[in-house]
């Protein structure tokens, strides 16, 4: 696996591969990773000639700095973890090389990015939009690999590649889940023991509720989940949102959208560690 830095050195490195018309692979990351992404390489590189992972702790994605100071950052284990996944190219570029002036672009894709995170992370979607139109740009791939549990950024950037018609498939990829439950986070290193003994329990509830929201209504549903994790000490609900899972607008009814999903964020611990997940119901 080749390890490049510069978006010159990918570009002369997917240079054969264009050339051949060989497809190509993309899987984005932040880094510190983990068996989810693991899963996204290893269907990358099953379904492509070449795999590219990028490597970069996006700043223009943070609202809050201290998150982004807080965020893990293991280049090495990255790297090991990419070789044994088969991936052909880890791009690992410095902020300044992607951003050697600042990103004056603005994308707005309403309502899909005015909701949930959107609403409570002015700026985030607009910094992910940044950051992987750039990848695509450069990588030009075939198809971009992206982990379900960011659900609500999978629906923003199928929007944007819609808006600015980049020709590649975006290939969402199921939650991979440690055997409690609680879904796979680059943010689970940083809970403690007894944190991380209480996360799974997000997962739970959110499990429960679906057979519960067989006899209830959308808004008993809503009050079930909150209050079954927000009675756990050092668990506090963010927000819970039943959703279309297309448009990401509320839903009133269970029959209101062919496909309904349960979103939410939760902040676990006294330093809280911010944790995202959903269901489908």
């Amino acid at each position: 696996m080749k390890v490049v830095t510069t978006i010159r050195d990918l570009q002369a490195e997917l240079a054969a591969a264009r050339s051949e018309n060989r497809s190509i692979g993309l899987v984005p990351t932040m880094g510190a990773l983990h068996a989810g992404h693991a899963s996204l390489v290893k269907r990358s590189v099953a379904e492509n000639s070449v795999t590219v992972v990028s490597i970069f702790l996006n700043p223009t994605q943070f609202n809050d700095k201290s998150d982004l100071e807080r965020y893990p950052r293991t280049l090495d284990a990255d790297c090991q973890l990419l070789e044994t996944c088969g991936a052909q190219i880890a791009f690992a570029p410095s902020v300044a090389e992607i951003y050697p002036e600042p990103d004056t672009r603005h994308f707005s894709y309403p309502p899909t990015d005015e909701v949930m995170e959107g609403a409570r992370r002015p700026g985030h979607f607009n910094g992910v939009c940044q950051i992987v139109s750039k990848l695509f740009a450069w990588v030009e791939p075939t198809r971009a690999y992206f982990g379900e549990k960011d659900f609500q950024q999978i629906a923003v950037i199928r929007r944007m590649v819609s808006d600015l018609g980049f020709g590649l498939e975006i290939v969402p990829c199921p939650v991979v889940r440690e055997v409690d439950g609680l879904a796979m986070s680059s943010r689970n290193t940083l809970l403690t023991p007894s944190e991380r003994v209480i996360a799974p329990r997000i997962y739970a509830a959110l499990k429960a509720s679906q057979e519960f929201a067989r006899s209830h209504s959308v808004t008993a549903t809503i009050q079930y989940v909150v209050s079954r994790i927000n009675a756990v000490e050092d668990l506090d609900v963010e927000y819970f949102s039943i959703v279309d899972a297309d448009t990401l607008l509320d839903v009133h009814s269970w029959d209101e959208a062919p496909s309904v999903v349960g979103c939410i964020t939760v902040y676990c611990g006294s330093k809280p560690i911010r944790l995202i997940d959903h269901i489908h119901y």
